[in-house]
């Protein structure tokens, strides 16, 4: 995989995991916390990034990436007022 095609996977993968983590920050807002849909709205995003890293032969040096790109949409997510 050439650089160029490798960053994009790496930016769609990254920006994937923002968007979901911002529905289910949304989500954990609206529910009791330390319950157990809290529990899932929170856990529930990783399996999903998991598979489209896999999927793409992403590296798993790249997983810290991932991780901010979780938290700061469940923090954004969790700000967001509609």
């Amino acid at each position: 995989m050439d650089i160029s095609s490798k960053l994009i996977v790496i930016i769609a993968i990254f920006s994937l995991t923002l968007l979901i983590n911002l529905f289910f920050g949304r989500l954990r807002t609206r529910t009791r916390k330390f319950s157990l849909n809290w529990f899932l709205c929170i856990h529930l995003p990783i399996p999903f990034v998991f598979l489209a890293r896999v999927s793409s032969h992403v590296s798993p040096w790249y997983i810290p990436l991932f991780v901010v790109a979780a938290l700061g949409g469940q923090v954004l997510g969790g700000k967001i007022e509609i």
